[in-house]
């Protein structure tokens, strides 16, 4: 009994952990998205496997950026699935390709794709509330939407065209035809 007691305690700490980190996912999530990873790498219709530096090109043609860097989203990304990690022979180069959830990001000839989705939960002003949100639970009375932003959800948006235009994009994705990748 004390065995398994332990051993619960030890994966209720690992699991902690992992909530904790948690916000790693969508944040790197929605940083390739900002980059147009999926749209590069889809180029033509391809998904062949290429390096974090190769994407970068057709990200930056003129050049610039960070490899590296990039190279740290993607395997975050791969170990959930949006993309598949390909190693040579000698484990000298990582290369890169959509999987199905990586593919649901490449944008479709209308430009929509569920990357505007992603973008939509994520977007700043949403972000900034989500820290206060126990105060809402402290008193009732508080809205962490207002507190940060300074004024109500409808009229913040209602001033911002570009957030009602992304969340018009976003459910305009139709989720029942993303298999025609």
């Amino acid at each position: 009994m004390e065995m398994e007691n332990s051993e619960s305690r030890k994966s209720a700490r690992l699991a902690i952990l992992e909530l904790a980190i948690m916000i790693s996912i969508p944040m790197s999530l929605n940083a390739v998205i900002r980059l147009n990873v999926a749209d590069a790498m889809w180029q033509d219709g391809a998904n062949s496997p290429l390096s974090a530096s190769e994407i970068l090109s057709r990200i930056l043609p003129s050049g610039g950026g960070d490899a590296e860097n990039l190279q740290r989203l993607l395997r975050m990304l791969t170990s959930y699935s949006v993309f598949s990690e390909h190693i040579d022979g000698d484990g000298s180069q990582r290369k890169y390709s959509l999987t199905e959830i990586g593919k649901t990001l490449v944008s479709d000839s209308d430009g929509l794709s569920c990357a505007s989705y992603v973008l939509q939960h994520h977007q700043d002003a949403l972000m900034r509330a989500w820290p206060l949100a126990h105060e809402a639970v402290l008193d009732p009375m508080t809205e962490p939407f207002v507190k940060v932003n300074g004024e109500a959800a409808y009229d913040y948006y209602g001033k911002r065209p570009e957030m009602v235009d992304l969340m018009m994009k976003a459910m305009s994705v139709d989720v029942s035809d993303m298999d025609r990748r």
